[in-house]
């Protein structure tokens, strides 16, 4: 019975005021969205490894802020935890292991830019289409028992459908800081030499 009267609701409003009519919670989603993607295309086009790092985590930022603002509060502060927090850490630390280059990198340019634009407009674009074609009349509810980007629906979904992609990126993190520290090693016995 809840369920009739939630769907007229949402149906007089989409009515009201049109399925594309921006409020104000739009209008911001928007502008996180442009500054995440504007992030996001630095982050991959500067040839300065470590303003790199720093610009990731201005990405992973704004994705965390776009989650909230579609009410799922625990995956963005998972987003903020893990990825701002552990990832981006692990990056710079494995930078500063390796004495990677601070300034311009000469090699973080293979020249093969026009490929790589391709490749990436290509993707965006299947995965734009993908999206929106999966989710075309996808209307979610948030006024239900357990709204999806709950601690509940995540922590069920997490463990129950993604438990071995978890721990395998966990086993990915670990092998890039052991390897890591074996590439400082090697290169600190090179140097005194």
């Amino acid at each position: 019975m809840t369920t009739g009267t939630g769907t007229a609701t949402l149906a007089a409003s989409t009515a009201a005021h049109g399925f594309l009519s921006p409020a104000g919670v739009e209008i911001v989603f928007l502008l996180v969205g442009l500054v995440t993607l504007g992030a996001a295309v630095v982050t991959v086009t500067t040839k300065q490894l470590v303003h790199a790092a720093l610009w990731l985590v201005v990405a992973l930022g704004g994705l965390a802020v776009e989650y909230l603002l579609l009410t799922a509060e625990f995956i963005a502060w998972v987003q903020v935890l893990i990825y701002v927090g552990s990832v981006v850490v692990l990056l710079l630390f494995g930078l500063m292991l390796t004495k990677a280059p601070i300034g311009r990198s000469p090699d973080a340019d293979s020249g093969n830019r026009r490929a790589a634009l391709g490749v990436a407009v290509a993707a965006a674009a299947a995965l734009v289409w993908v999206v929106a074609d999966a989710f075309r009349t996808t209307w979610i509810g948030l006024d239900g028992d357990a709204p999806q980007g709950t601690t509940k629906v995540s922590g069920e979904i997490l463990f129950r459908h993604w438990v071995l992609p978890f721990e395998a990126l966990s086993v990915l993190l670990l092998a890039a800081l052991v390897g890591a520290i074996v590439l400082s090693r090697k290169r600190g016995k090179e140097e005194k030499r």
